[in-house]
């Protein structure tokens, strides 16, 4: 049986606070995470959707309401505390890496998550045969520039690095935000194809945002729908797999197919 993991409880996420340009981003939002969903998260611009995930992160503070980590709150927890558990990929290539440090030194600062911020150089090359192998699983040349400093790599050579990193240390959630919008269509779906795969081979709890419906509708056991900073709609299993583009047109109408 399932059991929760994530869940937000009547959670109000406020910008700009106490001034005239105050606004609700997240208005009593309610939502429950089980261990091993993959969740699709669609939505309008402005609906809300990185909202909800700078509040899981940690960027945001929320004014009201609680998040709960396997029940207990973690909603006081700092966005550096928060990296414990749960890692996080951008949709720029350019975020989550250190762009003059190698490929190798990169991961190996994401396996040392945790342990402190300090680089151990003479850890690298033992950890290189682990690296080559899990870069080669990306299937687009990673493995072979483990030397290489990531601001050389290609936008998607970066994007699957990010990947990696945010998966090598197992983490409790795991949330990609747009991670392959700012990619060319084939190396998009290259990359989506292979983040589906690491995440049911391990299993992993994930939320994913995207402005692909075709997307959106294959990928995942669950998929949410957020609108003016709640969720209006969340279908799983069958009924997911039922869905059609023309019913999520239904909900809402500006998102890209």
């Amino acid at each position: 049986m399932t059991s929760p993991i994530l869940e937000l409880r009547d959670v109000v996420t406020k910008v700009n606070r106490n001034t005239p340009e105050e606004l609700t981003l997240l208005k009593g939002l309610n939502l429950t995470i089980n261990e091993g969903d993959f969740v699709t998260v669609l939505g309008s611009n402005g609906a809300g959707k990185s909202t909800l995930f700078n509040t899981i992160a940690g960027n945001l503070s929320i004014d009201s309401g609680d998040i709960l980590l396997r029940g207990k709150s973690i909603a006081n927890e700092s966005e550096e505390r928060r990296t414990r558990f749960l890692s996080r990929v951008f949709q720029d290539p350019k975020l989550g890496t250190a762009p003059r440090m190698t490929v190798a030194e990169n991961l190996l600062l994401a396996a040392k998550r945790g342990q402190g911020r300090h680089l151990v150089p003479r850890g690298l090359r033992k950890s290189l045969p682990h690296f080559k192998e899990i870069t080669a699983t990306m299937n687009n040349g990673l493995d072979h520039r483990l030397s290489t400093p990531t601001g050389n790599l290609s936008g998607g050579q970066r994007q699957a690095l990010s990947f990696l990193m945010a998966t090598l240390k197992r983490p409790d959630i795991l949330l990609l935000d747009e991670h392959t919008a700012a990619l060319d269509p084939k190396t998009s779906q290259e990359l989506m194809k292979t983040t589906n795969d690491r995440i049911t081979e391990e299993d992993l709890t994930c939320l994913m945002i995207t402005h692909h419906l075709d997307d959106a509708l294959k990928y995942g056991n669950r998929l949410i729908v957020i609108d003016n900073g709640q969720i209006t709609f969340d279908v799983a299993g069958e009924e997911k797999k039922g869905l059609t583009q023309e019913k999520l047109y239904s909900f809402f109408s500006d998102l890209d197919g």
